[in-house]
């Protein structure tokens, strides 16, 4: 929210939002509406009940729609929503679901959802068969695009900025040409493959590319 007594939105939901709720309800802060970032289960528990509790839309991109998450209106990259003097770009970032989708707050603050988190990025089983190469483009591209000091908030644990992830996230590094790819042999669902990077992930355990 813009501050106490001002306009703001809610993005994604858990299903343990309710102390961020009181928050809103005691600070008289107005919700405008309800963003929805990607169809995964644990972003969208009771989208639906938000925005009946606000008397909001829930607004999240065609495809989100599509894959079933209860979208009462529609975003496409690169529209923009406001909430009092709050402007939020969205932006298309697939790669870890193809309907992925960042926000982009008065051009200083993005909300990365699962595309890119601090010290580490996105799967991409769920991506489909360009999953991959999505998630490349969504955040080399087009989040590694954005100014060095844009703070980044994603869907689980700490915040960073995009120059904190340009300068160490070691996913980043190595497609930068900083760091060198790994060739230990593994396998991979049986099949043949070369461990690139045994690298960390948000929760404390690691991910594998």
């Amino acid at each position: 929210p813009e501050g106490e007594g001002g306009s703001g939105v809610l993005i994604d939901s858990n299903g343990v939002e309710q102390p961020l709720l009181e928050l809103v309800e005691s600070k008289g802060n107005k919700v405008t509406p309800v963003l929805v970032t990607h169809r995964h289960a644990d972003h969208v528990v009771d989208v639906a009940g938000l925005g009946r509790r606000f008397g909001v839309p829930v607004v999240g991109s065609p495809l989100t729609k599509d894959a079933g998450v209860p979208i009462d209106e529609t975003i496409a990259d690169g529209d923009v929503v406001r909430s009092g003097s709050l402007e939020i770009k969205a932006i298309a970032t697939p790669g870890h679901c193809i309907d992925h989708t960042a926000l982009l707050v008065n051009r200083t603050d993005c909300f990365t959802a699962d595309c890119l988190f601090k010290g580490t990025i996105g799967g991409t089983m769920n991506g489909g068969p360009t999953g991959y190469a999505d998630q490349h483009h969504s955040i080399m591209d087009v989040l590694m695009a954005l100014p060095l000091e844009t703070r980044i908030h994603p869907g689980h644990t700490l915040p960073s900025t995009i120059g904190e992830e340009w300068e160490h996230n070691p996913f980043i590094r190595i497609w930068r040409g900083l760091d060198s790819e790994g060739t230990e042999p593994c396998r991979v669902r049986g099949d043949e493959a070369a461990l690139i990077l045994f690298g960390p992930d948000y929760d404390g355990t690691h991910k594998a590319w």
